[in-house]
């Protein structure tokens, strides 16, 4: 196993971080990407969170300082994907439509 692999497998912050400060650059990059791709998950699963919570796009893009746009067009494609129960994700069974006006 390479080196670049253990760090993208290991679930201890500490060591990843600590590869982050190697002066060998293919252990530092390695630990870049898998905190690039802890950081993407996290993302995933707190947007969805927020939508759970009917947060609007607009208050999520202001927490994360990137425009309303930008989030949408990251994270909607869940809302409009099927869902494991086969009800169509973003319909409105309790009747909450138009409840938050800046949607998109």
């Amino acid at each position: 196993m390479h080196d670049d692999e253990k760090l993208t497998t290991t679930t201890d912050g500490d060591q990843v971080a600590g590869a982050a400060a190697s002066s060998d650059p293919a252990v530092g990059l390695a630990a870049v990407r898998a905190l690039r791709t802890l950081a993407d998950r996290l993302e995933d699963v707190q947007v969805a969170n927020a939508r759970s919570h009917d947060w609007s796009w607009q208050a999520i893009a202001d927490v994360l300082q990137v425009s309303r746009q930008a989030v949408h067009q990251k994270h909607s494609y869940r809302e409009s994907a099927p869902s494991t129960d086969g009800s169509p994700r973003g319909t409105d069974p309790a009747g909450k439509a138009g409840k938050d006006d800046d949607d998109v």
